[in-house]
């Protein structure tokens, strides 16, 4: 029997579409393919692949890719393969799958059924309109009392008299909504469509309704609130930028919706129920105030039983009216301005904006990851204060979400309840460190006696204890459970160490991470900002890729990144950008625009995210080089720097020029990847001459820095700036600082967020690697361990967010779910684990554990074993090492169609067995050669256990 028809040990899973999973309503043109592959046994790899696409399952159950089939391709591709068959049209169901060859040439069965369908491609698709309630009431211009005005509530009724093949609703708001459809919620998703600059672009999303419909009548209805379009955002409050400087209404004063049901009949016929001015609105629900900052009000006495179905009496509701109908306001909108002199500072000036309803330049499918209810956590304590009606409720885990009360009390009663991550001393919330946001929630009775369960849906806190007042009674534990939402990245990793206090941390980066990503990436989930800083991001980035699959979540922000480039080629402080606060970029915060898109290429092979950034990328490097001066960076922008430092501030000027290097040099590899040979040399070239004004501005020559601390050093070694020669001799001396700077209670790390990040990665990679280890484990101050014991759950924003001598620190600026300093997870698997990509994508691994030696750590627990796995773009990568005893171990598995190269801690392959064999006699196992005191293989894929003695 021939290679070609043998049935093959590799087979095809995990089929995904633009990184999704039988995604909805997308809007690419062509779609990219990427599946994984399993095979028992080593050293296996995909040598062709065909792809069919059909346009019904039964089409593609009978072998029949009307659409695309690709036919049989030779090549290991299996990631982001483009779609190349039929164009695509607006509403077309796409079914797919995939089979595989292997190295033998043998064919595996086909992959199981995957699916996509495309969305309205075509502003003529769109037969709905904008529809809003109509608002006659003046713009609000008081800081103080708050405006919350109600959620809205809106139906229509139609009727299906005829055998229903499929229903789809796309729809879209300005706003945040939620819709229902004969009494029932659709989707599971919050805060749709999420957050984008409404002036240049909305998201709309599709869902599979036809499971809601049913025969005869029935109603579409759903709640649309404030959201990010007119409600408060960010601090402006506290500043007084915005509209009216209220900090609201930043893209519109009044939210609107765009909704098109399409039903399609068994008989091939089709109708369409689209917003117009035949809907019914009514501001009168039981949602009495939604903010997200502010918190939500709800009156359970004002529920209408019915009112997203057919047949209630809405008789007091009034008609929709198309959202342009409400006609222009002309407003004064503060922020800050970037002066026109050299020397000036940015002020806040009041311009003319008209923030009446305006179409969006765009309409798009939405390209990332809803948010979604992932977790619910139960109360482990309830504690009532000495007032006897105030009752704290402690989750034990510090979240970002809503939450559920139960409740059971007379009608009229009103439930407060208000969020904080923290307690005082004397048990009470500390919710100084919210600042402007009021972070409170209240619940009206109605009164029901068999009890009532109550969720704040167009809201979210940031917290670990809620503060109950007005309840009937004493709460239980029962009365209060949290609901964690995030942005839906599947966890991609875990890891394991002896030492409890680090495997706390690992959580507590995870658990910021997820608190963090809602629809953005922001800094914090508590207090008035929640924005999309772009100098956390930078930093996290890469942590961010090994703790979850964040490839969709990111595409989807970049395009907000991008699109809030400055005039003058400066990416913001943050993205969306609704209004600028002191300048309009920070060094560093600005570079994330490169940072940010080559992560997301490293981590998932993405070269189109490099190709769509493209010129805004160019057009960032075009400003930084005219801000220079003979190749070196100059201060300017905002004074953030290292921020949070400890102790030691680095130049502003410095930290331009490395990271106006670091980009330089991102740039070269990025052009390359995307075919710009002479780009690539031209911006390589630009790194160098920025590295040589470097050298001759800043280094001296036994290695030191004339920036003499450790953020200078650490940024330095990351960037690549040294010579070869002095590369070794820099870390050497960083590494001294921090044991010469350790004394007492004090660990001695003086980083801030920038240099954070760097710090352990570049010890290890320059002989400093039992530094960064006890570093590491340090449980003085400041450290990761010292937060831990401190009780956290989270990352903290500030080393000394707490301390046992001081308390609290400054309230203003002090958030308990902060991932910057969680960006050290990075390394955790990078350096700890050893788990490595070689190039983009993880097509080439490198396993590289690094135990540390005897001295180093801490001595209680020392790190002499690591158990970690990730689940990267081509399958899960193991790598479980254990050094005791005299000899190191390593089980290791590289999945299906990559190879890696593996270094151990061994002296000679007669040194190492695998699988209790010699290497020699090892399937899959090549030595490569020794390096000092590692020994180098490559392997293939499969599970591996090395032993060295």
């Amino acid at each position: 029997m021939s290679h070609s028809l043998m049935a093959a040990d590799l087979k095809p899973v995990a089929l995904t579409c633009e990184y999704r999973v039988d995604p909805l309503g997308i809007d690419e043109s062509s779609p990219r393919l990427t599946w994984q592959l399993e095979s028992n046994r080593r050293a296996q790899s995909q040598s062709a692949y065909q792809i069919l696409v059909a346009s019904s399952a039964e089409r593609l159950e009978k072998d029949r890719g009307d659409l695309w089939d690709s036919g049989k391709v030779v090549g290991d591709a299996n990631v982001n393969v483009a779609y190349a068959g039929a164009q695509l049209a607006s509403r077309q169901s796409c079914y797919w799958k995939v089979r595989v060859w292997d190295r033998d040439g043998s064919v595996s069965p086909w992959s199981n059924p995957a699916f996509w369908t495309m969305g309205l491609l075509q502003e003529a698709d769109w037969k709905a309109g904008y529809i809003s309630i109509r608002d006659d009431s003046p713009i609000h211009n008081l800081k103080e009392p708050l405006f919350l005005p109600p959620a809205r509530q809106y139906r229509r009724e139609f009727r299906a008299d005829k055998p229903v093949k499929r229903a789809m609703l796309h729809a879209t708001a300005l706003g945040i909504c939620e819709f229902h459809m004969n009494g029932r919620r659709v989707g599971d998703e919050w805060f749709m469509p999420g957050w984008t600059d409404y002036r240049q672009r909305a998201y709309y999303r599709t869902y599979d309704v036809t499971p809601h419909l049913r025969d005869g009548a029935n109603a579409i209805g759903a709640w649309l609130a404030d959201g990010w379009y007119a409600g408060y955002v960010g601090f402006g409050l506290l500043t007084g930028t915005g509209t009216e400087a209220t900090g609201r209404c930043l893209y519109g004063k009044t939210p609107a919706m765009m909704a098109q049901l399409e039903i399609e009949y068994a008989d091939g016929s089709r109708d369409i129920v689209a917003t117009d001015g035949s809907w019914k609105v009514s501001s009168d629900g039981p949602i009495r105030e939604a903010d997200f900052l502010m918190g939500e009000t709800y009156d359970a006495r004002k529920q209408r039983a019915g009112w997203d179905e057919p047949g209630v009496d809405d008789r007091d509701w009034q008609s929709a009216i198309h959202a342009a109908d409400n006609g222009p306001q002309p407003t004064t909108f503060y922020e800050f301005r970037t002066p026109d002199e050299e020397g000036k500072k940015p002020v806040i000036e009041g311009m003319p904006k008209d923030i009446g309803f305006h179409r969006p330049a765009k309409l798009e499918a939405f390209p990332g990851v809803p948010v979604r209810a992932v977790e619910e956590i139960g109360a482990v304590s309830v504690r009532t204060l000495a007032d006897g009606n105030t009752h704290i409720v402690d989750l034990g885990q510090n979240i970002a979400g809503s939450v559920r009360l139960k409740v059971r009390g007379p009608a009229g009663t009103t439930v407060r309840l208000r969020f904080a991550e923290m307690l005082h001393a004397d048990g009470s919330l500390m919710t100084e460190n919210l600042r402007k946001a009021r972070a409170t929630d209240h619940y009206i009775l109605s009164g029901d006696p068999a009890g009532e369960s109550y969720t704040p849906r167009f809201t979210f806190h940031g917290y670990q204890y809620v503060e109950l007042t007005g309840y009937p009674g004493v709460p239980g534990k029962d009365a209060i459970t949290g609901i964690v939402l995030q942005s839906d990245t599947p966890l991609a990793a875990s890891f394991e160490c002896p030492d409890p206090v680090i495997n706390r941390l690992y959580q507590n980066i995870v658990w910021t991470q997820r608190g963090n990503f809602i629809d953005l990436p922001t800094d914090c989930p508590q207090r008035d900002e929640r924005l999309g800083w772009t100098g956390d991001a930078q930093v996290f980035v890469r942590a961010a890729t090994y703790n979850a699959d964040v490839s969709a979540f990111f595409t989807k922000w970049l395009r907000e990144l991008m699109e809030s480039q400055r005039p003058s080629g400066a990416f913001p402080g943050y993205a969306p950008f609704p209004y600028q606060h002191g300048w309009e970029f920070g060094t560093a915060w600005c570079d994330a625009g490169v940072i940010c898109p080559w992560t997301i290429w490293q981590a998932y092979g993405d070269t189109r995210i490099i190709e769509r950034c493209w010129p805004h990328m160019v057009k960032f490097l075009e400003w930084r080089q005219a801000t220079s001066k003979y190749f070196l960076g100059v201060d300017h922008g905002n004074k953030w720097g290292d921020w949070l430092s400890f102790g030691v501030e680095t130049p502003l000027e410095y930290i331009d020029t490395v990271y106006f290097a670091g980009s330089a040099r991102l740039m070269a590899e990025m052009a390359g990847a995307i075919g710009k040979a002479e780009e690539s040399a031209a911006y390589l070239a630009l790194f160098h001459r920025i590295r040589d004004a470097f050298n001759a501005k800043y280094v001296k020559p036994d290695g030191s820095l004339a920036i003499d601390n450790q953020t200078a050093y650490a940024l330095a070694l990351q960037m690549g700036l040294f010579s070869d020669a002095l590369r070794a001799k820099a870390g050497a001396i960083l590494a001294e600082k921090l044991r010469t700077g350790e004394s007492g209670d004090q660990s001695g790390m003086t980083t801030g967020f920038l240099g954070t990040r760097p710090l352990l990665p570049v010890l290890s990679d320059t002989g400093g690697h039992d530094v960064a280890v006890r570093l590491f484990q340090s449980r003085k101050f400041p450290s990761w361990g010292y937060e831990v014991v401190q009780g956290a759950t989270t990352i903290w924003e500030r080393w000394n967010s707490f301390t046992k001598d001081q308390g609290f620190a400054n309230p203003s600026m002090n958030s308990f779910s902060h991932y910057a300093f969680g960006a050290v997870g990075e390394w955790m698997f990078s350096h700890l684990a050893g788990i490595r990509s070689d190039g983009p994508g993880y097509r080439r691994i490198v396993i590289q554990p690094m135990p540390p030696g005897p001295e180093a750590g801490d001595a209680e627990h020392p790190i002499d074993w690591v158990n970690a796995h990730y689940d990267s773009i081509q399958g899960r990568i193991v790598s479980r090492w254990r050094n005791q005893g005299g000899s190191f171990e390593l089980q290791t598995t590289i999945p299906p169609n990559t190879t890696a190269t593996v270094m151990l801690p061994a002296n000679g392959a007669q040194s190492i067995t695998e699988s209790g064999k010699p290497l020699d006699q090892a399937e899959g196992v090549r030595w490569l050669r020794q390096e000092r005191d590692r020994a180098v293989l490559a392997i293939g894929s499969g599970s591996y256990h090395f032993i060295c003695r």
